[in-house]
């Protein structure tokens, strides 16, 4: 064997320049993979805990509507926990024979945010038919 000389042992020591720049980049390019991964879940769940709190405020409505046999055909509208909200109601066709006690309405209660965002629902049921 020969013994090697201390510009040998120099070369093989370490990392190069070169080695330390392209680790340092492929480090920053999987941080700003994981960055956006975070970022579109983060953007995610706020669109979801939107929606959601959307829906809760619909179905509140829902509920309050009270005696749903008194509720006359048309549209209502006003703001609850600071968003807009739309009730129709408007009785439901159906072809084919006509029950003299009972007709089906639809309700649909509509729910939306200053930024656009919307969430409707829309029920269907029986209500007895007014005495004539």
């Amino acid at each position: 064997m020969c013994p090697s000389t201390r510009s040998d042992a120099h070369r093989e020591a370490g990392f190069t320049l070169i080695e330390v720049v392209v680790a340092l980049a492929v480090i920053a390019i999987a941080l700003v993979s994981i960055g956006s991964l975070v970022g579109a879940s983060v953007r995610g769940a706020q669109a979801l805990d939107q929606h959601i709190a959307l829906d809760e405020t619909a179905r509140g409505i829902l509920g309050e509507l009270g005696n749903r046999n008194a509720l006359e055909f048309g549209t209502s509208a006003g703001t609850a926990s600071g968003v807009a909200w739309r009730v129709d109601i408007s009785p439901f066709r159906t072809p084919g024979t006509v029950n003299p006690l009972w007709e089906p309405v639809t309700e649909t209660i509509t729910v939306s945010t200053t930024g656009g965002k919307s969430v409707s629902i829309a029920t269907l049921h029986l209500r007895r038919r007014p005495a004539e």
